[in-house]
Formats: structure tokens, sequence, C-alpha cells
């Protein structure tokens, strides 16, 4: 099992992508941040199951957004391909401003 909490504050899709191929300079900043944060770990083999865990400093923040670049950025960490996830179970929670996390976990089904 891999499990961590990340202080950082969640990237929207939105904030990520330039049309359909570029990323932001928000989100290479974000991305290059990120990566220097997670530890290493193996992650199991076969199919996956994903629980994430986003602290939100804005009750209005949309829960799906932040999803696809933190998934692509726990590929490129460790190794896996999102194709294996076969189990996503996202959580939001309001904390204060300044206080904003992702915790994930990666298990095996």
């Amino acid at each position: 099992m891999l499990e961590a909490t990340i202080k950082i504050k969640p990237l929207s899709v939105n904030q990520a992508w330039q049309g359909r191929r570029f990323k932001t300079p928000d989100y290479k900043r974000y991305e290059e941040e990120f990566l220097l944060k997670l530890t290493s770990g193996p992650v199991p083999d076969g199919m996956l199951a994903v629980w994430v865990e986003l602290g939100f400093s804005n009750k209005a923040s949309d829960i799906d957004n932040p999803i696809k670049p933190l998934l692509d950025i726990l590929q490129k960490k460790y190794g896996f391909n999102d194709s294996e996830i076969y189990s996503l179970i996202v959580e939001k929670r309001i904390v204060m401003k300044g206080e904003e996390y992702i915790r994930f976990r990666i298990t095996s089904i």
C-alpha cells in the first residue's frame, strides 16, 4: 500500500492545460513542486484502487477538476499506467485558506 498527504492546493484541469495539447506555466510549476514533495514507494502490480481526499479552501471548487493532473503526476512518479486503475474514490474536504492538501492511497484490488 502507498499512502501520502501532500500539502499543496489542488490544481484544476482548467489551470493545467492551454487548449488541447500544451501544459500551462502554472501546471509545469505545480507538477515540479508536487513531484519534489512525493516520496518514493512501491505501487502494487495489477488492478489498482485509488482513494483521493482533496482539501479545498473554496466550497465552490469542483471535485473532479484536480483528478486528471493528479493521476498524470502520480503515473510519472511511480511508473504505472492509469489504465490499471479500476476503482477511484474521491472525497472533498473544506479547510482554511493556506491549509489545502491532497491525500491519496494506491492499493491493489
